[in-house]
Formats: C-alpha cells, sequence, structure tokens
C-alpha cells in the first residue's frame, strides 16, 4: 500500500498555519513522523484519517482519493490518536465486540474469534473481562491498538502512542507495532527520535508545518559522520560563550558537569573529541537550520 500527499496545506481560522505545502511518499512500511509539540504532525495524521480536510492539496491512497471518498478510506483504516475515549466501565472485551460491530463485523462468531485474537496479539487476555478505567497507561495504550487493529485494516495511524509509558511498557507497544508493520503501512507520529531509530525503516522531520527532511534514519545519520563533537563544560559562563561561538545542538548534565555536542566540518576548539552521531543531531541540526530561515 502506498499514500501519497501532494501539497498539502491547513490554516487554522486563529491564524496558526499547521501545515505548509507538505508533500510525501509512504510505502508499505512502520513510518516515523517527527518534530517537536506543535509541529503539525497532529494535524496531517488527523488529515490522512479523515477527520478533517486540508484548505489545499491531495491525498492517494493505492490511487484513491482520500478526501473524495473518506467511507471506502475508512473500511481499511486503524487509528489511535493521541487521546482514545472510552467507555470506563466496559471491560475490554465487550468494548472490542462493540466496537467490531461499528466497523461492519456483524456476524457474532467471526467477531468472537477477531477481538479474543487481538486480545492475546496485544497481552490483555488475562485482563479482558476488567473494566477500562482500571487499566494502567500502558494497558490503555494496548487497548488502543488493539481497537485500531478491528477488521485486518491495511493502514495504521498512531499519534504520540508512547507518550506517558515507562520504558519497558514503552519497547513492548513499539515492538508489537514493529511486528505490525511488517504486514501493513503504519504511520508513527511522535516527538520521541529514539523510537525511529529503533523501530522505522523510513522517516520524516516535520516543524512549524513544513517537511524538513525525508529518508531512513542510517541515511540522514551518514550526512553527519565526523561532524559532531563533544566536550564537557565547566561552567554556566563557558556554556553560554560556546553558545555565541559554535553550532551547539544539545546539552545535558552528567555529574553536575554540562556535556555538549557541537556540529562543525573540523574540531571547533581545544578540548572537543569526536562523536559517533546520533538521530537526535539530526532533529536538532534541522531544528535549528530551520529556526534560522
Amino acid at each position: 500500500m502506498a499514500i501519497t500527499i501532494s501539497n498539502l496545506s491547513k490554516t487554522y481560522p486563529n491564524g496558526v498555519r499547521a501545515l505548509k505545502n507538505v508533500s510525501l511518499t509512504i510505502g508499505n512500511t512502520m513510518f516515523g513522523l517527527v518534530g517537536p509539540n506543535g509541529a503539525g504532525k497532529s494535524t496531517l495524521m488527523r488529515t490522512v484519517a479523515t477527520l478533517q480536510d486540508p484548505d489545499s492539496g491531495s491525498i492517494q491512497l493505492d490511487g484513491l482519493d482520500v478526501l473524495a471518498h473518506k467511507d471506502e478510506v475508512r473500511k481499511v483504516l486503524g487509528y489511535l490518536p493521541q487521546e482514545f475515549g472510552v467507555y470506563p466501565k466496559m471491560s475490554a472485551v465487550d468494548m472490542l465486540s462493540h466496537l467490531a460491530v461499528m466497523k461492519g463485523v456483524t456476524s457474532r462468531g467471526e467477531r468472537k474469534e477477531m477481538v479474543d485474537a487481538l486480545l492475546q496479539q496485544t497481552n490483555l487476555w488475562e485482563v479482558r473481562k476488567k473494566s477500562l478505567h482500571t487499566y494502567s497507561g500502558g494497558m490503555k495504550q494496548r487497548f488502543g491498538i488493539a481497537q485500531a487493529l478491528l477488521a485486518n485494516p491495511r493502514l495504521i495511524i498512531v499519534d504520540e502512542p508512547t507518550a506517558g509509558l515507562d520504558p519497558a511498557e514503552r519497547n513492548r507497544f513499539l515492538n508489537l507495532l514493529s511486528s505490525i508493520g511488517r504486514e501493513v503501512t503504519v504511520i508513527l507520529s511522535t516527538h520521541i527520535v529514539d523510537d525511529v531509530r529503533e523501530f522505522c525503516p523510513r522517516m520524516a522531520l516535520i516543524a512549524s508545518g513544513e517537511l524538513l527532511l525525508e529518508g531512513s534514519p542510517e541515511e540522514t545519520l551518514r550526512g553527519l559522520e565526523g561532524k559532531i563533537w563533544s566536550k564537557v563544560v565547566r561552567s554556566d559562563d563557558e556554556l553560554r560563550a560556546l553558545e555565541t561561538q559554535m553550532q551547539v545542538l544539545s546539552s545535558h548534565l552528567a555529574g553536575g558537569q554540562h556535556v555538549i555536542r557541537v556540529y562543525a566540518e573540523s574540531r571547533p576548539s581545544e578540548g572537543f573529541e569526536p562523536v559517533e552521531s546520533e538521530l537526535e543531531d539530526v532533529y536538532f541540526l534541522n531544528l535549528t537550520r530551520h529556526a534560522r530561515n
């Protein structure tokens, strides 16, 4: 399945321009869409999921005009938004069965077989009869992906799915998505760069509604080989001075001292050591360049 997004633009009534001529092609894979909060990721996801219309542009799903044939798209779509609402007093098995009916699965036997399989796949079988309000954050997210998988969708969209999950739940959730992504198209929208490097063969970076880069994580990293440098900074004054002199990508505290990462074609100055590039370096470098334009 291939999704072709062409020149998509959206401005909200309050004047916020959420998308600016975004064009993307997404194949049959797990595709990562990264960017800071407010970048336009959720607007793009909602538009592809047929929940809102753009001001201009088009979306093709295997030749089907998404904006003109929303009902047809919804038949093959599974969607997990940032905020996923459920009836809290219903059990997981009852809620999934109810949602399956809404998806058009009217055969009781087929519906039971589908729901049971999804509860097993998402590791919720043992708690299938418990009320959803008793679920942990990770369990609720796994239930969210279970409902998104109802009726065997060919396109799955998940918007910031690992927010609030502990590391173990995050890995379990992303491993599940990754296994699903071998057979269908999965679009993962996130601001967590590591999620994309670990699980997505292809990615795009969006900021202020604009597409800044598209490619594989490995391709983007190769462009920074030999150009990332690191140094331990002894004082806040030194840090501020370096930030005015060099292209500082990021800094973090280690043992009470700042460790900075800098982009430069050659060693910036005494004390800097070359380090392996990371996807976060690509992220911050492109955001910095975009902010300067």
